[in-house]
């Protein structure tokens, strides 16, 4: 199996369909969250909402350069969630971030094997495996923090 393919694995685990890592993935943990436990919030901690725009807004900001566009996304937008009105915005955003999970795991299976180890953007950015290793690393860490507000929830 090449690297590209692997790697679009890994990420169709954290969001899609795994279980190897965490026993869970975003698909099983917010698919059937209502809007009300999405933004309910636990002490000092993101709420789940919040945590979903995060992922979801740098997953689109990458999937554009892998489309062959810029990198505009900065940290500082990051977490700026739009009001959630309503349960069906909440299920679009839900929705969203599972449909730019596929195109990037796409995108990714789509690349050479040998752009990996290309620069990203800028040589400051580090290479292209190391930013989607990074994607799947942020993605558990943050996958396990809405793990952990469910349970407090409870």
């Amino acid at each position: 199996m090449d690297r590209t393919t692997y790697l679009a694995g890994r990420l169709r685990e954290v969001f899609l369909d795994g279980k190897w890592i965490a026993n869970t993935n975003y698909k099983d943990q917010l698919q059937d969250l209502a809007l009300e436990q999405a933004l309910h919030k636990t002490g000092e901690l993101n709420t789940i909402a919040a945590l979903t725009y995060h992922i979801n807004y740098y997953l689109d900001g990458l999937l554009k350069v892998l489309n062959g566009g810029p990198l505009d996304i900065s940290d500082q937008f990051s977490f700026e969630l739009p009001l959630l009105e309503s349960e069906a915005a909440w299920k679009e955003l839900v929705a969203t971030l599972l449909q730019h999970a596929e195109l990037f795991a796409q995108a990714v299976a789509g690349l050479e094997d040998r752009i990996l180890d290309s620069p990203f953007v800028k040589a400051q950015y580090g290479t292209y495996l190391r930013n989607i290793e990074g994607v799947i690393e942020h993605s558990y860490y943050h996958l396990g923090q809405i793990v952990l507000i469910r349970k407090m929830m409870q």
